[in-house]
């Protein structure tokens, strides 16, 4: 190719370079050509367990604040009674007597299981013991037997002429009492059963919790002179705070909703002397045709276990 100079004369310019084709770099074929939904795919995994919780869990419940708003024998058609079955629950000294005896039940359920589990980490927790795990197996075991079982064994033991009136007896008491048909007695022989049940799970999940608290705290806290209860208190307990709002929890939850050992030993009597809510609703629902007053106190029950539950996790929380 020439070009034309001013002047007259003609210098060639070379030709141009020619352009190659781009050539783009082929793409993988196959499940990583596609773009995956990164929030599309996870809920399809998690479909299959959210279908069972909404068909089992919050349907249930809505559809039982939807009875507690009727008068309904569970066979005829209800009539609306709007909040008269609420109101019922805070005007009937019987129902408020309900929430009584859960409070005592937690003294029982949660109070005591609590420091035996305590008293037991802090002599365990910090020595070996050979068979260590033994001793947490069988205190653990009553958590893998039937609440049923433990009823009928603890309803012989009750008995007038069972193990605990001959355990009396043998100590210096010449009086048989019936515990579970007496009304002073009857709700603390249940308490008690539940405190048995308990105590070894504490004691298991504190154990599990000092083994992961730092041994140098423990070192320093010897070197600065602290004695075995200083070390509990400053050491011990702050680092057992997780363990011990997990354990508040169960074991107020238990106390709130126990209904298996109060059906099978008492079924509330004396009279009313053991009755808790979850008897109540099984009653009022199944045997006095009372369904809607049933499921108001169902759900007043269920907000409560909620109330409870979130105001231990806010103080564990809070104190972290």
């Amino acid at each position: 190719m020439t070009k034309i100079i001013h002047g007259g004369g003609r210098a060639t310019v070379p030709p141009a370079t020619p352009r190659l084709p781009r050539i783009r770099p082929k793409r993988p074929r196959g499940p990583a050509r596609r773009p995956v939904a990164r929030t599309g795919t996870p809920l399809l995994f998690l479909a299959p367990g959210l279908a069972l919780v909404v068909a089992f869990v919050v349907l249930p419940v809505l559809h039982t604040l939807y009875l507690s708003f009727f008068h309904w024998d569970g066979v005829t058609p209800g009539s609306w009674a709007g909040l008269a079955n609420y109101r019922a629950i805070l005007d009937d000294p019987e129902l408020r007597a309900l929430f009584t005896h859960s409070l005592v039940l937690i003294v029982f359920y949660a109070a005591i299981p609590i420091a035996a589990g305590l008293l037991l980490t802090s002599l365990l927790g910090r020595t070996r013991v050979r068979g260590m795990t033994a001793y947490r197996v069988v205190l653990f075991l009553p958590q893998a037997v039937s609440l049923v079982v433990v009823a009928v064994a603890w309803q012989w033991m009750y008995a007038q002429d069972g193990v605990v009136n001959q355990l009396l007896s043998l100590a210096g008491a010449h009086s048989r009492t019936a515990w579970l048909g007496s009304f002073t007695w009857a709700l603390p022989a249940i308490g008690l059963i539940g405190s048995w049940l308990l105590s070894g799970l504490c004691m298991v999940l504190f154990l599990a919790g000092v083994q992961r608290i730092d041994p140098a705290l423990y070192d320093a806290a010897r070197v600065d002179g602290a004695g075995a209860w200083q070390e509990f208190r400053h050491v011990t307990l702050p680092g057992l705070r997780p363990e011990l709002a997990v354990a508040l929890t169960l074991t107020v939850v238990a106390a709130l909703r126990s209904f298996d050992v109060v059906y099978v030993l008492t079924k509330g009597g004396p009279g009313t002397a053991t009755s808790v809510p979850g008897l109540a609703i099984f009653q009022r629902a199944f045997t006095n045709g009372q369904v809607g007053s049933a499921a108001a106190l169902a759900v007043v029950l269920t907000v409560l276990i909620f109330m409870v539950t979130a105001l231990i996790t806010r103080i564990s929380g809070e104190g972290r």
